[in-house]
């Protein structure tokens, strides 16, 4: 894919750029601010005005969106091949992690944009269930994708990765290879997806697996030139909404940190209001993480870990009795990023 951009490093000398990927919880979903319609994260070159990489992100993203950020570290730095400075260097960007407080997209610029992080990643979203798509299309056209390799000990590679990464066990893939399918003994997407072991911080390993295969629209050999047995047009509406400059990537990077670091750090207190209800807490984590928690679980884990601390007020509940309202102990967040408590995984 390719864009005109006013910060295309085309027009200049510059090699490095900063990205950043600001990450907010509104009415328990797990949101992105975007630029250009969605298809771009905040982003910019770094200019010789800027002291720090970290400074050159924070103009960025508040001459772009406007939004007050807070929470910020180092996500991962890397390097585009199919952009290039005017002397012929590639680009190399460094992206950054922010957790921030939403600000309403009319109080932003025009260019500004909230959107749902499971838009970009529909496969990513297990809040209902096992979505449709993983194993009525995903795996299929991964098998598919597995078996054009030339070499035997290659294709098993390659399934022994599908069923690592997206949660099925081998013998699950055997009996969806349309070699050797019984019709009248097959095994079913919930059975199948059972008998494996779905990891949610591994969303960089499946969206690099979906762009080496070419399923993605960013890939350089989308379309795949093998049978997946759903069209180009069909791929792109079930795929999630593709990005500009490799975009996509860096946000898979983020909730892979993200999703890995709430089950030992409680970075989910940059995400909260200041006093919230235990049920709204989970729903939180619930959505950074894809999954369902076992309520009476995590409430003992926030009891033990002592995270939480009651403010003597409830919620104005319209139905049902007030919920009592906490805040993260004040110490906690002192310390957030040196303390080891763990977030409770799912059910």
């Amino acid at each position: 894919m390719t864009l005109s951009y006013s910060h295309a490093h085309q027009q200049g000398s510059g090699t490095t750029e900063v990205v950043a990927v600001l990450v907010a919880i509104t009415e328990h979903k797990a949101r992105i601010l975007t630029v250009d319609q969605g298809k771009l994260l905040p982003n910019g070159p770094l200019m010789p005005l800027h002291r720090s990489l970290q400074a050159g992100v924070r103009q960025w993203v508040e001459e772009q969106t406007q939004q007050p950020l807070g929470y910020l570290e180092q996500l991962y730095t890397f390097v585009d091949t199919n952009r290039r400075n005017i002397d012929g260097h590639a680009l190399v960007y460094v992206s950054y992690l922010g957790l921030v407080q939403e600000t309403q997209t009319q109080q932003l610029q025009s260019q500004a944009l909230w959107r749902d992080w499971y838009d970009y990643f529909p496969w990513e979203n297990h809040l209902d269930g096992i979505p449709d798509i993983i194993m009525d299309f995903i795996v299929p056209a991964l098998w598919a994708w597995a078996n054009t390799a030339e070499e035997e000990v290659v294709q098993q590679r390659r399934r022994q990765r599908i069923g690592l990464c997206w949660g099925v066990s081998e013998l699950s893939l055997v009996n969806r290879d349309p070699q050797n399918i019984d019709t009248d003994n097959e095994i079913t997407s919930d059975t199948a997806y059972g008998s494996g072991e779905w990891v949610a911080e591994h969303v960089l390993l499946r969206y690099e697996m979906l762009y080496e295969a070419g399923l993605i629209p960013e890939a350089p050999t989308y379309p795949p030139n093998y049978q997946t047995g759903v069209s180009p047009t069909d791929w792109s509406q079930l795929m999630g909404v593709p990005m500009y400059y490799d975009h996509r990537r860096v946000i898979a990077t983020a909730i892979s940190r993200l999703r890995a670091k709430i089950e030992y750090r409680p970075l989910i207190f940059g995400l909260m209001p200041d006093v919230f209800t235990l049920s709204q807490l989970q729903q939180s984590v619930e959505a950074l993480s894809g999954v369902r928690l076992h309520k009476q679980n995590f409430r003992r884990l926030l009891e033990s870990q002592n995270l939480v601390t009651e403010t003597g007020q409830s919620s104005s509940a319209q139905r049902g009795r007030p919920a009592k309202l906490y805040r993260f102990r004040h110490d906690i967040e002192l310390q957030s990023l040196l303390m080891d408590s763990k977030l409770p995984k799912r059910k």
